[in-house]
């Protein structure tokens, strides 16, 4: 077994395990084990990105970032506008 790997036994329904073999039999899947694994990683991805997003959310909650984000809005308000006119000038 190659290194970083550990073999594992699950337990499925059987009509889950089914609709598995389906896909490996018409080639959309190349093996029971490559398909769980892409599943697995599939929702630990998704899990991931939820996470972020559940943090980001709380950002707009936060009264201290939103005030801190506020004031470097106003400080750079000047250099944005310039970028914005030289950007407009090129165009």
């Amino acid at each position: 077994m190659p290194q970083g790997v550990t073999r594992t036994t699950l337990t499925l329904r059987a009509e889950l395990l089914e609709r598995v073999d389906r896909l490996v039999r018409q080639g959309r899947a190349r093996s029971r084990n490559a398909f769980v694994a892409a599943a697995i990683e599939h929702d630990l991805a998704r899990q991931e990105r939820a996470a972020i997003d559940a943090e980001f959310a709380a950002m707009a909650e936060d009264d201290d970032y939103l005030a801190e984000s506020r004031q470097l809005e106003a400080e750079f308000a000047d250099a944005d506008a310039e970028a914005f006119r030289l950007a407009e000038r090129r165009a």
